[in-house]
């Protein structure tokens, strides 16, 4: 879908199933709005990955996720671990996902919907990826980078409009 809409493939694995990778923020960000929808929050895009669930993964990581365990040292097709409880595939492992939020800490206490700082350096990945181990690939845990960076790594998943 990514190089039918964007008329380039970046990934450095290629495959009709396979997850766009090696994009940066300005990439994904572009290609969620030429399909009419944005980049999710951090907030948003943690409640859709939780679907519901209090813990740290929705299921056993080995049913749901492509990490360095498992992967093979690649990526893996779309949709080929079960999806969560609101049938959301790939949540976790296979590529890092874009958020549109910048990279800070959290504030400290309760908040419902927190919303992402204004600027920054960094901006927000979430749902660790092929190569990282399992640590990473939790719902609750967050990665930065800067903005141009583009990794093997590095994916994209749409959301809201």
């Amino acid at each position: 879908a990514y190089q039918r809409v964007m008329g380039t493939n970046p990934s450095k694995f290629k495959g009709a199933k396979l997850p766009a990778e090696n994009i940066t923020w300005d990439n994904a960000r572009s290609y969620c709005q030429a399909v009419g929808m944005r980049l999710p929050t951090e907030a948003e895009w943690e409640y859709a990955a939780r679907a519901g669930s209090k813990g740290s993964r929705y299921s056993d990581l080995d049913g749901i996720a492509w990490y360095s365990a498992n992967s093979g040292s690649k990526t893996h097709d779309v949709a080929g671990k079960q999806a969560n409880a609101w049938g959301l595939y790939d949540m976790l492992g296979n590529v890092w996902e874009w958020v549109a939020d910048w990279y800070d800490q959290y504030p400290t206490g309760s908040a419902t919907d927190p919303p992402g700082p204004g600027s920054g350096t960094f901006r927000s990945l979430r749902g660790g990826s092929w190569v990282n181990n399992a640590r990473f690939a939790r719902v609750s845990y967050r990665s930065w980078s800067v903005p141009a960076s583009h990794y093997n790594n590095f994916g994209v998943r749409c959301g809201g409009n």
